[in-house]
């Protein structure tokens, strides 16, 4: 058989025309066979679509599909339809008469290509056509306006024939500089992959009628100087302009592209990982091979050259497949290899396991099946991938580990490579950072996340019969867990099956099973709960709660939110899974009842109901994560968990609160419920606030500081005034939970707090002869002190006059050239009302005690200095008179003592108060707040009055 040798065209020594037409007719020849291997796998109506195509954009016709108007640009470059193609056109309108075109009239339509899959090893039933409408340059706005609207009319008509078709306008003489306003396929992520568009286009484009590409005409070693060797063919007429059009040439691809190209790969192979895996190979073998590219189209120009037509070799998709092939055996990546040829066969879907029904194998079988031969695959493996829609969790697990690997490999390739060509613009940068947050978000591993099984390997993994088994671990039997196993088993059976996933908690699995799909609504379940106190009903309505908080599939997410870093989106609170709060009631089978029915302090005997907390939490980059919280503090730590879980000024997650156990799960459900919310409300936003709420007889503070959230446990009632009574360097507003100090006055005093004020509330015990002061200062410190009680204005002046003098001194260290000077503290007063010990308390405002100025009172001022040691020194002033360490040293209170009593007429030892207390030399001249004072004057007043006892 005779071959014709390869051309080698010398434009320099002159080209003969017949050479370039040659050239052009076996490009013809490849292109013709693409068409009607392409038209084979079509049908009837689809095969019609794609013939008229080309007569529908050479005619405007009002009767032919398509048809605008008169105004629309029509008339195809050089196409004149034949007899069959104008029948058929008769046939779909009758009153069609095609008249030719008579002198030279314009033809603003340059050429018609076909994209995509047709007639490529890959083509099936759903692929869609992409078409490419070149056009002359200099059409109006209007007229490519009028052009567009046609274009959408043959889509609509193309649906009706069963062919899904996309048009997109190309300007070959902008599109040559690489500028284009929009994506010219279905796949294609925009400007940023020109010149792979274009390696793309003219390895793969169909023709179907006008202009032929230019580059066809350009040999692959005259690639570097196309523009010199193109203006030479066309000034020197050995090729009129009118019959070829000029989308540019690939003498150089810039590292941008393969960095643009990867990204988009990537960003599709999360989901579709069979898809990308090709397309993001051949951008690795580019990228290691710049800049001295050498792309599959110009491979593919230079076998038309040599005149190697076989259309197998030259389909598209093996193209690409010989390509990485060549490399991966290079570097002995045998794996990455074997992973390519099965993206390829699932690819061109043609399942040769199975016996054809048709009586002649179709060319794209008969090319698989050359291609696996040459693999050696076996009946194994091709039943293997050609069972993928059957694939459960077992061969998915593997699977994904070799996809996962493959595309985070890439990635670390891409990012090697952008460091290395210095292609790392400031946006390719940023894209790459969220490409890299993608990836993380869909696989990395980390504590309490949820692992995706699934990325687009297999349609189902839904089981029909599962069973669930509480058991002990068999590395360590003392530690029980769950476990998942395929079919119904007895209690006898299942210790002799390996279980489909393990997990320490209920939820994990149930959660990792809801994620996965590997339970659905038609999944039978066989449960055996072993020592826990699980029940059927409480099993299923854990999943419904699941499924209702957790619909699939995600939405997929927000570059924004990839941006910032994840914040919580829903959060699902699963209380007292598999636990009852009253077991020892319910085993005997008692029923308690009571008055006092909050689940924190349930019964007379204060019992904490909440015994665990599962928290399932999706987060805005779609990561799902399970986190337990048990013991006495699991609702405390989940708490804090949530909180530590909030960036400042994020919105608050979708919260839901479920619980199913068999004691008073609704109570329970919104009692963490209500608290929840009201933590969030008041912790969730603003730094310095302060949450009390008590569990049991102990109670517990929470407290947002930059960064964490810090639980203080407070054992009684003392220690929580103590803690109440701690200095604040600012006003630190104190929230109560709605049960927390429930018959307590401070509950009513706490809830009263206010900056920049200083409020004083006294109550009487009248049986006892005394009262108790309550004073909350200006940064919401507590101070509370028992004093002896005669009548309110003995028990008020005294600590009125100190705050005077307390707020005078302050008031004396404050700057007052500023604009607007701070305004001293409001002091106010409340009456706890009735007298103790009654329970049912409310406050009664109180006017200030009267004090007038002719009103004489007994005036000890007290100053506080550092000491030779750790007892600071301590100066009195009793009416002026003073009264120093350094003069009675032991024996200053005693002295101070004698003196006052002295100054008495009757002798009586009623308490003596400090008036004015002095304590910059020992706290320096920051600010002060009244809690410091207050606390001094206390000790103070103790020496002094403990003196007076004795004196």
């Amino acid at each position: 058989m005779s071959r014709t040798q390869e051309i080698r065209p010398d434009i320099d020594n002159g080209i003969d025309r017949k050479v370039l037409a040659q050239l052009r007719a076996r490009f013809l020849k490849v292109n013709d066979g693409r068409l009607q291997r392409a038209l084979q796998a079509l049908s009837t109506r689809q095969q019609l679509v794609l013939r008229l195509l080309p007569l529908l954009f050479h005619v405007n016709h009002p009767l032919l599909p398509g048809y605008v108007s008169g105004l629309t640009p029509a008339g195809l470059s050089g196409f004149e339809p034949d007899d069959a193609l104008l029948a058929e056109a008769q046939r779909l309108t009758r009153s069609f008469a095609y008249k030719a075109r008579r002198g030279p009239a314009p033809q603003p339509i340059h050429g018609l290509f076909l994209m995509g899959s047709l007639g490529t090893v890959a083509q099936a039933e759903q692929s869609d056509m992409d078409l490419w409408v070149c056009h002359a340059p200099d059409l109006s706005p209007q007229e490519l306006d009028e052009l567009s609207k046609k274009c959408a009319l043959l889509e609509a008509w193309a649906a009706t024939q069963g062919a899904e078709a996309h048009f997109f306008l190309v300007d070959p003489a902008r599109f040559s500089l690489g500028d284009r306003d929009a994506q010219l396929t279905s796949d294609d992520c925009g400007t940023t992959q020109h010149y792979l568009l274009l390696d793309e286009f003219y390895r793969s484009a169909i023709w179907l009628a006008g202009r032929t590409p230019l580059w066809w005409l350009v040999p692959v070693y005259e690639e570097a100087r196309y523009h010199d060797y193109t203006r030479a063919l066309l000034s020197k007429r050995f090729i009129r302009a009118e019959e070829v059009l000029d989308l540019g040439h690939l003498a150089r691809i810039p590292p941008e592209e393969f960095i643009g190209a990867g990204m988009w790969q990537l960003y599709k192979g999360i989901e579709s990982p069979y898809k990308s895996v090709l397309k993001l190979l051949l951008t690795e073998v580019y990228a290691s091979e710049h800049p001295r590219v050498e792309c599959l189209s110009l491979r593919f120009k230079q076998a038309v050259y040599a005149n190697r037509l076989d259309l197998d070799e030259l389909d598209p998709y093996v193209l690409v497949y010989r390509r990485l092939e060549e490399y991966l055996s290079g570097r002995g990546e045998l794996e990455r290899l074997a992973l390519v040829r099965r993206c390829l066969y699932l690819k061109v879907n043609k399942k040769l396991s199975r016996t054809s029904r048709d009586r002649r194998k179709s060319w794209q079988r008969l090319l698989l099946e050359r291609l696996t031969g040459e693999w050696q695959w076996d009946q194994r493996q091709l039943t293997l991938l050609d069972s993928r829609s059957q694939w459960k969790l077992r061969q998915v697990s593997s699977e994904r580990r070799t996809l996962v690997n493959e595309l985070t490999y890439s990635y670390r390739f891409l990012s090697q490579f952008a460091r290395r060509e210095q292609a790392g613009s400031s946006l390719n940068r940023r894209d790459l950072g969220v490409l890299g947050r993608r990836l993380y978000a869909a696989f990395e591993r980390k504590a309490g996340k949820v692992e995706i099984i699934n990325p687009g390997i297999a349609p189902d993994l839904g089981e029909d019969i599962l069973t669930l088994v509480h058991g002990p671990s068999p590395q360590a039997p003392g530690e029980p867990q769950w476990a998942l196993f395929r079919g119904s088993l007895g209690a006898q059976e299942w210790a002799d099956f390996a279980p489909l996933k393990r997990a320490g908690e209920l939820i994990e699995l149930l959660a990792w099973c809801h994620r996965n799909g590997v339970i659905d609504s038609s999944t039978r379940l066989s449960l055996h709960p072993g020592s826990s106190d699980l029940s059927e009903p409480e099993l299923f309505n854990l999943l419904g709660s699941l499924q209702q908080a957790l619909p699939l599939p995600l939405p997929p997410i927000e570059e924004a939110a990839l941006l910032r870093p994840s914040v919580p989106c829903t959060v699902l609170l699963l209380v007292n899974v598999g636990l009852d709060p009253l077991r020892q009631h319910s085993q005997m089978d008692v029923h308690m009842t009571s008055e006092r029915t909050d689940a924190l302090g349930y019964s007379g005997t204060r019992e904490n109901l909440i015994l665990s907390l599962d928290q399932v939490n999706l987060n805005s980059w779609n990561e799902l994560t399970v986190q337990r919280y048990a013991g006495p503090n699991a609702l405390l730590d989940c708490l804090r968990g949530l909180l530590d879980g909030l960036p400042a000024g994020a919105e608050h997650p979708r919260l839901q609160v479920r619980c199913f156990c068999r004691n008073r799960a609704m109570a329970i459900a919104e009692r963490v419920d209500g608290l929840l919310r009201d933590v969030l409300k008041h912790l969730g936003a603003e730094p310095r606030n302060r949450y009390l709420l008590q569990i049991q007889q102990h109670y517990h503070v929470l407290e947002r500081v930059p960064g964490q959230t810090r639980h203080t446990a407070l054992h009684d009632l003392p220690a929580l005034l103590a803690y109440l009574g701690n200095e604040q360097p600012d006003y630190s507003p104190l929230h109560l939970d709605r049960n927390a100090l429930e018959g307590e006055d401070l509950a009513l005093i706490l809830a009263l707090g206010r900056p920049d004020c200083i409020q004083v509330f006294y109550r009487l015990h009248e049986s006892q002869a005394t009262a108790e002061l309550t004073v909350l200062d200006e940064h919401n410190a507590l101070w509370r002190q028992t004093l002896p009680f005669h009548d309110e204005q003995s028990l008020l002046t005294p600590l009125q006059r100190f705050l005077r003098a307390f707020l005078y001194r302050r008031n004396a260290t404050v700057a007052l050239d500023s604009p607007v000077p701070p305004a001293p503290p409001e002091v106010l007063y409340y009456q706890v009302l009735p007298a103790a010990p009654l329970r049912a308390q409310r406050l009664e405002r109180r006017p200030p005690p009267p004090a007038p100025v002719n009103h004489p009172f007994y005036d000890v001022q007290a100053i506080v200095e550092p000491g030779t040691g750790r007892r600071p020194s301590i100066t009195l002033y009793c009416n002026h008179r003073e009264f120093s360490e350094l003069e009675y040293r032991d024996g200053l209170f005693a002295a101070a003592a004698r003196h006052i009593l002295a100054q008495r007429r009757t002798g009586e030892r009623y308490p003596c108060y400090i008036t004015d207390l002095d304590l910059s030399a020992v706290l320096g001249n920051r600010p002060t707040q009244t809690v410091q004072h207050l606390r001094y004057k206390a000790e103070l007043e103790a020496a002094l009055n403990n003196a007076l006892a004795h004196a």
